[in-house]
């Protein structure tokens, strides 16, 4: 882990496309220790090995929260990213998401997926509940949105990315992003298609590594868009509960960092003001997430 000084940043960003990141705040946190990289599917193995625990989407569907749909369909799966072959609408994201039988943190991709030369690769498939089990084993928490941004920023005041002002700089890739013409050609410019090993480009100012891109991470707060007009300034840990306009009756936890998935044209949430949300039951093969701890005192 890092050990993450505490400190006054200003949070949240001016971009018109974020407008659930505004107003830009000021917020004062006292110190914490991160994890350097997002937690690997090794070390999720080294969690499920040691207490048996069963995911999210590896648990049975219980048929009274699906009524009307046939039994031989109530399979546990989780969603995948599976690319059309030609140009889409960018406003249905059905387009290239689907959900999967049999699809879980094992089986990123569905039944026949494995992990296979994936064991430094960030964990994906795991619900906010996983992941939240998963920190408690390991004597640590989630981030709070505020802490996740702070590290992220690495000192940078209101730089639009986590390592400064320019996407590539000098035409260096930074980051796993998606790379071409979203979401049907991906030209791998990054090397990469899906997930890449933790670490595998370089670190923010922090010592931090992944702090953009290849997947999204789950903090502890609700997600509500107009939190940051209310938010306090010292230590915030996000609203009371969860409200997103969008799908009101969802319960969401935000997401920091953007993903393999994030593009300029699409999404473009890779930079550190930027803000994801996500259902609480539900994983998919672009989230994952990384654990903090509070320095004793």
């Amino acid at each position: 882990m890092v050990q993450i000084a505490g400190g006054t940043f200003r949070m949240g960003s001016d971009d018109p496309r974020f407008h659930d990141s505004q107003p830009v705040h000021r917020v004062t946190l006292a110190g914490f220790w991160m994890d350097k990289y997002p937690v690997t599917n090794a070390q999720f193995d080294r969690f499920v090995a040691a207490t048996g625990y069963k995911t999210v989407a590896e648990r049975p569907l219980d048929p009274k929260e699906f009524p009307g749909v046939p039994l031989d369909k109530l399979v546990p799966g989780a969603v995948v990213f599976t690319p059309p072959d030609h140009a889409v609408r960018l406003d249905d994201v059905t387009q290239w998401w689907s959900y999967v039988p049999k699809a879980d943190w094992r089986h990123p991709e569905g039944p026949t997926s494995d992990l296979k030369g994936r064991e430094s690769h960030p964990v994906v498939q795991v619900a906010y509940e996983d992941a939240a089990a998963y920190a408690k084993w390991a004597g640590k928490r989630l981030p709070t949105e505020a802490e996740w941004e702070f590290a992220a920023r690495g000192g940078l005041d209101q730089k639009p990315f986590v390592w400064g002002n320019t996407f590539a700089p000098g035409g260096k890739q930074m980051a796993n992003t998606f790379n071409g013409d979203f979401p049907y050609k991906n030209t791998q410019a990054d090397g990469f298609a899906r997930t890449s090993p933790v670490g595998s480009f370089p670190a923010n100012a922090f010592g931090l590594y992944d702090m953009a891109g290849n997947v999204w991470q789950w903090c502890s707060d609700w997600y509500r868009p107009d939190y940051f007009s209310q938010s306090p300034e010292k230590n915030p840990k996000g609203p009371e509960d969860s409200l997103d306009p969008d799908e009101p009756g969802v319960l969401k936890r935000v997401q920091k960092g953007g993903s393999f998935l994030c593009c300029e044209a699409y999404c473009a949430r890779y930079m550190p003001g930027g803000r994801g949300k996500g259902d609480i039951n539900t994983g998919s093969s672009h989230i994952g997430f990384r654990c903090v701890k509070d320095v004793s005192p």
